[in-house]
Order: C-alpha cells, then sequence, then structure tokens
C-alpha cells in the first residue's frame, strides 16, 4: 500500500501578510521547501488547499476555509480516489521534518507530531468519520479530532519548524542552517 504526501496551503496567512507558499527561504519557496521534505517518504504528492502548484492540488473538503482539518479531508479523499492507503502531512509552513519525527509517523498506522499536528500520517479509513465531523462539530482542532480517532501524538517536545509571521522567516533564514536538517 503506498503513501500520498500532502502539504496543506490552503490558508488565509493573515499573520504573514502575504502567500506564505510563495515566500522563500534562501532561494527556494516555503511551498517547495515542504515538498522536498515529503519527497523522500511518500510515493507521490499533492498540494492541498491552492490551484496552482508545482505538483497536483485538490481542495479543501467539504469546502474551504475549515483549517487544517478541512486539509487532511481534502489530501484523505485525494489519497482514496488515486489508491493510497494513508497520506503523510505537513504545512506550506513547515518547510522541513526531523529525521526522528518522520521515521515515528511512518512507523505508526495513524499518528501526528505532538507539537506540530499538521504534520501526521492518516490512514484513508478516516476520511468519512473527518468529513462527518467537519459537518457537524464546532471544534476544528486536529488534537481534539485526532484523539476521538485513537490516532496517537508522537515525539512531545521536538520542535518543528514553523513560520507564521515574516519575522519568523527571517530568524529561520538567518540561522544558515539547511531546512532539511532542521
Amino acid at each position: 500500500m503506498t503513501i500520498l504526501g500532502a502539504v496543506l496551503a490552503g490558508g488565509h496567512a493573515t499573520r504573514f501578510g502575504r502567500d506564505k507558499a510563495l515566500a522563500l527561504l534562501g532561494e527556494t519557496t516555503l511551498l517547495d521547501h515542504a515538498l522536498a521534505s515529503l519527497r523522500p517518504h511518500v510515493d507521490a504528492l499533492v498540494v492541498i488547499g491552492r490551484e496552482h502548484a508545482p505538483v497536483p492540488t485538490a481542495p479543501d473538503l467539504p469546502f474551504p476555509d475549515l483549517g487544517p482539518l478541512g486539509g487532511i479531508a481534502g489530501a484523505l479523499a485525494y489519497a482514496r480516489d488515486h489508491g493510497h492507503a494513508s497520506v503523510l502531512t505537513t504545512a506550506c509552513d513547515t518547510p522541513s521534518l526531523p529525521r526522528a519525527l518522520v521515521a515515528a509517523l511512518l512507523a505508526s498506522e495513524a499518528a501526528h507530531a505532538a507539537g506540530a499536528p499538521t504534520v501526521g500520517r492518516w490512514p484513508v479509513r478516516l476520511l468519512e468519520s473527518l468529513l462527518a465531523h467537519l459537518q457537524s462539530a464546532e471544534s476544528r482542532s486536529i488534537k481534539h479530532w485526532a484523539a476521538t480517532q485513537q490516532v496517537i501524538a508522537v515525539l512531545p517536545g521536538v520542535t518543528v519548524a514553523n513560520i507564521n509571521t515574516p519575522d519568523d522567516l527571517a530568524r529561520l533564514a538567518s540561522n544558515q542552517i539547511p531546512p532539511a536538517v532542521i
């Protein structure tokens, strides 16, 4: 069974002030960094929540503006429709993934990063329950929904680079650490 890699990119980037996915870290967009962080671990890639990307795209489900859970639902539907068993997700503002975190996620059927729940492994079997949750529940917290589905939180305390503001991007860029090893 194969794994789909999905970059969640449907947010409005209100704290960032412009399209985060296209912001540059070095000479590479954040979106391309996120795609590169998934590429070695998956069989195919997709970007969720935007119309244009260097790989196939798909919409958030059941409709836009549901936050990351809508992106995960869109990724699960795309995976189901393309014959993948699960999805490994990250966000477009997460330019790299620690190796230990990826290993922990891939060792589980259903797991997310304790400190960064947009980074996770989600089996396609969760799609229907997630769509039902998004239609009926007020909480759009990944952690809340994941706990109801016995999706485990792995590696508490492991830090994942996350860029919410231009200052975050500048701090990461000034560290001069290659994003793939952060």
